[in-house]
């Protein structure tokens, strides 16, 4: 029994000599569950993955960002289970998916985002109507002084094209108008939040969770409209004209690790991380 035993640790490793021999560790086959996209959500998701972690020993949550179109890709070619985004999937995106794996895809509300717009702390500027800022970010307006500001340029910050959130500002700010040429694009909210931190005439957009070093400034609908700041309420509401779901998309119904691992996240652990991390909880059913 022993030099079989042995054999099997020649021709196909520890893991099967273990099971065979039935020696420790004999039903605790390490296990994994993999996480990619949304840039957004990653200081969300790896939160949930450390502390998931903690209580699960033997299983690995594997986060990666990347952005929402990333994870969305790699979703459809079979190299993630599960796909974070801060849109949702396009129905070409869904039928690309069910095509190309043979299942439809299942969208899951996670968490709850305000969509912030961020200046520098020392800009007087107190609120936009989303006309402002599709005049800002489609170039019409350029100057800080045509919104109630100072005599100075307006410098511009966005997301690259990949990202979930380039997406939902382009959708439901710019009314799927093209991006000036002069906004400067960088790869993750992070990095536009210290490029605005260090620049007093500059403009930017993104989590709520990443505001800090910065002011996030209120938003109209329109002239008439009361400012909103994101907040809980406000989110939860649709007060806040920006507010938006993020998700989790798998291939078919979740099961097995990747289900427990959802289910624990959409539980009152999961989602009291949300506000932790500084995002919101979704409305429990």
């Amino acid at each position: 029994m022993r030099s079989k035993c042995i054999g099997l640790i020649l021709l196909s490793g520890l893991v099967i000599f273990s099971a065979a021999c039935g020696g420790p560790g004999e039903s605790e086959q390490h296990r994994s569950v993999t996480v990619k996209g949304s840039d957004t959500m990653v200081i969300l998701a790896q939160s949930w993955a450390e502390n998931y972690m903690k209580e699960h020993p033997g299983l690995t949550v594997q986060v990666t960002g990347g952005g929402s179109g990333v994870g969305i890709a790699a979703l459809i070619n079979g190299g993630t289970d599960i796909c974070e985004a801060s849109r949702p999937m396009k129905d070409s995106e869904k039928q690309q998916a069910k095509s190309r794996r043979g299942n439809e895809v299942k969208e899951i509300p996670v968490a709850l985002d305000g969509l912030a717009i961020y200046v520098g702390e020392s800009n007087p500027i107190q609120s936009f109507t989303e006309p402002q800022l599709k005049g800002i970010y489609t170039g019409k307006i350029t100057n800080w002084k045509e919104v109630g500001g100072k005599d100075a340029r307006i410098v511009t910050y966005g997301r690259d094209n990949s990202s979930g959130t380039y997406q939902f500002f382009k959708e439901h700010v710019l009314n799927n108008e093209d991006f000036a040429r002069e906004v400067q694009t960088l790869p993750g909210t992070g990095a536009i939040v210290n490029a605005v931190s260090k620049d007093p005439s500059s403009i930017g957009y993104g989590g709520i969770a990443y505001a800090s070093g910065i002011r996030v400034v209120s938003v109209r609908r329109d002239d008439k409209s009361d400012a909103v700041m994101p907040s809980l309420a406000t989110v939860k509401s649709g007060q806040y004209a920006l507010s938006r779901n993020l998700f989790f998309y798998t291939i078919g119904e979740p099961a097995g690790d990747v289900k427990a691992f959802i289910d624990w996240v959409l539980g009152p652990e999961g989602q009291k991380l949300c506000e932790t991390v500084g995002y919101y909880p979704i409305a429990q059913k």
